[in-house]
C-alpha cells in the first residue's frame, strides 16, 4: 500500500475507495436470474456496491462482511459483522451470493469453507451465485490497463505472471485524486471440472451459468436441480 490515509479493513482493502465503485452490470444480472422479492445473503458484501441495487429491485438483502468500516457504509440492509467461514445464523435464504472472485482464493481451504457456508445457508429450493474469472480467458496473453471506474478512481492491473497451473499473480492500483493503494494479488484459476468437483464436495451441484463467457455460476444444493 501507498499513501492511502483512509480506513483499511482486516485484510487491508481501502474502506473509501470501495465505496465509490460502480456496481455496475452484476445487480441486473443477479435480478434477472432469481425470484421477485427473493430474500438474499450476501458474503463479502464490501460497502454496498451491490447490496444497495438489489434493495431498490425488491429484494431483501442481509449483508455480512468483516469489516465494519465497510458495513457503515451500507444503509437499510441488516448487516452482520462476520468472517465468511464464521459464519452460522441458522437461517436460510433464497438465494445466496458469493462474489468478487471469493471462490479464487488460493488456500483451498478457505475457498472450500465459503462454500460450505453457502450449502449451509441456502434453502433446498434456493440458489448459490458465483463469480469467479472466465475459464477460458488467458489473462497472460493482455496487456496491462488503466481504466477509470468512478470519478476520480482509477484502476490499473499489471504484472500479470501465472506462477503455477492455476496460480496467477498480479499488482492492482487504485488511485483516488492523490492518494494510491497497491496490492499483490493471487488467484487460483477455477475450471470447470474442478467447480463441480468443490460444488459436491460442500453438496452442492452446477445447475448452469448466467454469462457466456461461464464468470457467474449458478449453483444448487444436490438432489434439488429440477429436469
Amino acid at each position: 500500500m501507498t499513501n492511502f490515509a483512509g480506513s483499511m479493513t482486516p485484510d487491508g482493502c481501502p474502506v473509501e475507495l470501495y465505496a465509490l465503485l460502480p456496481a455496475g452490470a452484476a445487480p441486473q444480472l443477479i435480478h434477472e436470474a432469481i425470484p421477485a422479492e427473493a430474500s438474499i445473503l450476501e458474503l463479502g458484501a464490501g460497502a454496498g456496491r451491490i447490496t444497495h441495487p438489489l434493495m431498490k429491485l425488491g429484494h431483501k438483502v442481509v449483508a455480512v462482511d468483516e469489516s465494519a468500516a465497510m458495513l457503515a457504509h451500507i444503509k437499510g440492509a441488516e448487516t452482520i459483522e462476520s468472517r465468511i467461514e464464521d459464519l452460522d445464523l441458522k437461517r436460510k435464504f433464497d438465494v445466496v451470493l458469493l462474489m468478487s472472485h471469493l471462490i479464487e482464493k488460493p488456500d483451498i481451504g478457505q475457498a472450500r469453507a465459503f462454500l460450505k457456508t453457502c450449502r449451509s445457508h441456502v434453502s433446498h429450493e434456493g440458489q448459490v451465485l458465483i463469480q469467479r474469472d472466465p475459464p477460458d480467458r488467458d489473462y497472460t496473453a493482455e496487456p496491462p490497463f488503466r481504466r477509470v471506474v468512478a470519478e476520480g478512481c482509477t484502476i490499473s492491473m499489471r504484472d500479470l505472471n501465472r506462477i503455477g497451473p492455476d496460480l496467477l499473480s498480479f499488482t492492482i492500483e487504485y488511485q483516488i485524486g492523490d492518494s494510491v493503494w497497491r496490492q499483490s494479488v493471487i488467484n487460483r484459476r477455477l475450471d470447470d471440472k474442478s467447480l463441480k468437483r468443490e460444488l459436491y464436495t460442500t453438496g452442492m451441484e452446477l445447475a448452469g451459468f448466467l454469462t457466456p463467457n461461464r464468470s457467474w455460476i449458478q449453483a444448487r444444493p444436490i438432489g434439488s436441480i429440477r429436469s
